[in-house]
């Protein structure tokens, strides 16, 4: 009988070792490794890529913001997730008769914007796009009335 315990704890007893220390390795000491190269050399990107607006932050550049008032560009509405930031040009440029007269800013004024804040792809893949938080946030910093309550 007893020989068999010993046995059982030759054949047996290092998969439970095994696997409180792979727990600890890749579950805890890992995750903080990372986390702190990441925070030392990316901290912006390790901390969500927030957008700060006044002192405050106001949200990501990685995550869509619900923009729900007229005076705004608006997200994507057939993302199938519904976070994604960024819209491409066409459709910001579809947008821009609304809110200017929303806003009484010239049709120009928010094209020059829209073109200004437009970011590229890379070589010949995809679509030119604008980030939706990043455009509004020039929008507010303008001099129009219409955005006064949000700086």
């Amino acid at each position: 009988m007893l020989n068999l315990k010993r046995e059982f704890r030759q054949i047996y007893g290092p998969a439970p070792r095994l696997a409180v220390i792979s727990l600890v390795l890749c579950g805890l000491v890992f995750p903080l490794v990372v986390t702190g190269i990441a925070q030392v050399f990316l901290p912006s990107q390790a901390n969500g890529s927030l957008v700060r607006f006044n002192g405050k932050n106001v949200g990501s550049s990685l995550i869509g913001q619900n923009f729900s008032l007229p005076i705004f560009f608006h997200p994507r509405n057939d993302s199938a997730s519904g976070v994604d930031p960024d819209i491409t040009v066409q459709d910001a440029y579809s947008q821009i008769p609304g809110i200017s007269s929303a806003t009484s800013i010239s049709s120009d004024m928010l094209q020059q914007i829209v073109n200004q804040n437009e970011e590229g792809t890379f070589w010949i893949f995809g679509n030119p796009y604008v980030n939706v938080l990043r455009i509004n946030l020039v929008l507010i910093q303008t001099n129009s009335s219409a955005y006064r309550a949000f700086r």
